[in-house]
């Protein structure tokens, strides 16, 4: 019986990003990616990772290197308990230096060649398997392999769509909003096919279409309308928005850190501080040096709100 699988962009996907990675030492999981690997695979999904590595055709790295890259990223992931079921990669590209890897191929996405190659070698059912990436080829080469996509919308790498590019299925703005949106997935879907056994049910049942097959439905904002139609404001009103609603997402798939607790509490501190030497400035006594000391107190604890942001940061 064919299995359902989830092809896994790598980098920014899995791991971080800082530009060709050719030593394995360079190989950062991002944080969460092992719980959410584990929680996929208790869902029933095999994990197939699908990445175009044009490094190798450009000498940046041999596909030794590269092999020892991702015995470093499994590893990584085994210390936690996670598993990947296979690896594939493209290592062409029609520009590449090295004339071995100086070509064009199939395998490379946005074409689908890895995805039905593996598909092939695993004996997986597409139609209801997931393609999750962070770019437009990776949308691109799920929908013509037939999957359902989601897309990485993640702050710190803002990629957009092509004008011409098929929009994913789903928007998540990081691994752990993806294991809700394939559960939610996974229970309609579940809910759709085994309603109750009543004749109301079995007529509803009729109506039934699998989830896999419905297309999103057009949001009823200024994003879906014709931009002939939006003035110069309503566009950008509707950026903010967007951007803020990818911001409370964040925070809901974030997860809770000690030291940005603390930077929240020092800057509330901090205002209180400001708001007494203005209070005291406005007192008819004046108390300059009070104020002086107040202001002092503020700056310090800023410094220290702001060094607890950079840790969180670079957590």
């Amino acid at each position: 019986m064919p299995e359902r699988a989830i092809f896994l962009d790598r980098d920014n996907t899995l791991i971080e990003d800082p530009g060709y990675i050719n030593d394995p030492e360079q190989v950062k999981l991002i944080d969460g990616t092992a719980e959410v690997l584990i929680e996929l695979k208790k869902m029933g999904y095999k994990l197939i990772i699908v990445s175009n590595q044009s490094a190798v055709a450009r000498g940046i790295v041999t596909e030794k290197v590269l092999a020892k890259i991702h015995e470093k990223l499994e590893k990584l992931l085994a210390q936690q308990g996670a598993k990947i079921d296979r690896i594939y990669y493209c290592p062409y590209h029609p520009e590449g230096v090295i004339p071995k890897y100086r070509a064009e191929s199939d395998l490379r996405k946005p074409r689908p060649g890895m995805i039905l190659k593996a598909a092939e070698d695993m004996d997986i059912d597409l139609p209801h398997s997931w393609l999750i990436g962070d770019s437009a080829r990776d949308i691109e080469a799920g929908k013509s392999a037939g999957c359902t996509t989601i897309l990485i919308e993640n702050a710190s790498h803002n990629r957009t769509l092509e004008p011409k590019m098929e929009a994913p299925d789903y928007r998540a703005v990081n691994m752990k909003e993806v294991v809700n949106i394939i559960k939610k997935h996974d229970h309609d879907l579940e809910k759709m096919n085994n309603p109750a056994g009543t004749e109301t049910g079995q007529q509803n049942k009729d109506q039934y279409t699998p989830l896999y097959e419905l297309k999103a439905k057009p949001k009823d904002d200024l994003s879906q309308k014709p931009l002939s139609d939006i003035s110069g404001t309503e566009r950008l009103l509707n950026e903010i928005l967007e951007q803020l609603r990818k911001n409370q997402r964040a925070e809901l798939f974030s997860e809770f850190s000690m030291t940005r607790l603390m930077a929240g509490i020092v800057q509330v501190v901090v205002l209180f501080c400001l708001l007494v030497s203005i209070w005291l400035l406005m007192s008819p006594t004046r108390q300059t040096d009070a104020v002086l000391v107040t202001l002092c107190f503020a700056i310090v604890l800023q410094i220290m709100a702001l060094t607890f942001f950079i840790m969180h940061g670079q957590k």
